[in-house]
This record gives C-alpha cells, sequence and structure tokens, in this order.
C-alpha cells in the first residue's frame, strides 16, 4: 500500500509533473503553456522551498504519486513568496502587460501578485493547501490521509482551500472530508474552509 512521508527535495520534479497532469481542473494540462514548469511554480515550487516541513507526498514503491503542500499561516507565505520566491525566478516570467491578456499571462500574473492570496472573509482559516493525486490513486483513501498529516502538522485552527468551481470531483472529495463553502463570491474558484480544532 501507498505510505505517506515527508517531501525530499529529491521529489521536486515528480511533484512538478503531478502538479501539470492534473492542474486543468483535474485534468492534465501538459502542453497548455509555453512551459509545463509554470503551473509547479505557481502550486507546488513555493510550499517545498518556503515550507518543506508542511510538505508531504504519497510514495509507491519509491515514487511520489501525489503530494499535499501549504502553509500554516498564509500572510506569512505571501510576504515570504514576495522577498525570496520570486526573486529567485528571477526573469523567467517577465510581468505581463495589463489586460486583456492571454491565459498564459494571466496564470504569470498571479505569481507577481502574492498578495491575492489575502482574501477578506478568510480570517478564521489562516492556512492552506493544494493536493493532487495521479489519477490511478484517487478515490482510495489517499487524500484523506495527506489532508490529514498537513493539518496535523500544520497546527492552525482552520485551513481553507480555493478551487475551481467546475472542478466538481474535487468538491465532493472536499465535502466528504468536512469542508464547508465560504460566502466569499467569485465567478471562477470556490473556497472551502475546515475547522481543524487546534
Amino acid at each position: 500500500m501507498p505510505q505517506i512521508r515527508p517531501y525530499r527535495p529529491a521529489d521536486l520534479r515528480t511533484v512538478y509533473d503531478i502538479c501539470v497532469r492534473t492542474a486543468d481542473a483535474g485534468g492534465d494540462a501538459r502542453g497548455k503553456f509555453s512551459s509545463d514548469d509554470l503551473w509547479g511554480d505557481l502550486f507546488a515550487g513555493p510550499y517545498v522551498y518556503l515550507e518543506p516541513d508542511l510538505a508531504f507526498v504519497l510514495d509507491d514503491g519509491g515514487r511520489a504519486v501525489g503530494y499535499v503542500v501549504g502553509t500554516a499561516d498564509t500572510a506569512t507565505f505571501v510576504r515570504r513568496y514576495a522577498a525570496e520566491w520570486i526573486p529567485l525566478l528571477g526573469d523567467r516570467y517577465p510581468v505581463p502587460p495589463p489586460p486583456p491578456r492571454t491565459a498564459e499571462q494571466d496564470m504569470v500574473a498571479l505569481h507577481h501578485d502574492p498578495g491575492r492570496m489575502l482574501v477578506p472573509g478568510l480570517e478564521g482559516y489562516p492556512a492552506h493547501l493544494h493536493i493532487d493525486l495521479l489519477p490511478p490513486y484517487q478515490g482510495r483513501g489517499h487524500g484523506r490521509r495527506l489532508i490529514e498529516s498537513f493539518v496535523g502538522a500544520a497546527e492552525a485552527p482552520g485551513v481553507h482551500v480555493c478551487m475551481l468551481t467546475a472542478n466538481v470531483r474535487a468538491r465532493g472529495f472536499y465535502d466528504r472530508l468536512g469542508f464547508q463553502e465560504l460566502p466569499i463570491p467569485d465567478p471562477v474558484v470556490t473556497y472551502l474552509g475546515l475547522r481543524t480544532g487546534t
């Protein structure tokens, strides 16, 4: 049975691969942008770099097949993203022009605006996470175990996720874990929160 273990630096490329293979509302996003690494540079890399103690992988025979990453304190993470992660990537992603933009430019704009993660209404849920599993490992209880590992390590009073509203399957997963929809209006994404009792 696949085991959950702490993230190791040697897992980085595999984590990025899992990220892009599940990035299109749960589907494979490879080839969608000029660099497949854009997905990982936004939604995985900054977490394993800034918060490695809160990163866990699902290991099947020595290979990562899923992961959870996140932060216990979104406000602190936003400050560190701006001060450490953006300079680390340097000129890999030049600041995009103002709208209207391409879909890829919109994604790059997210990289240059970490303050977007500070959303009014999330104050009671200071932690947030991203979780991805390759399709053969979904629906088998591994996601629940990964989130339990993260919640136990984060020791935050509440955790939130921001998910594409179109990803109906993911919504069912979070509902089963006890996440509740938060009243934050957005036409594209849904915010869900979980009180952890810590």
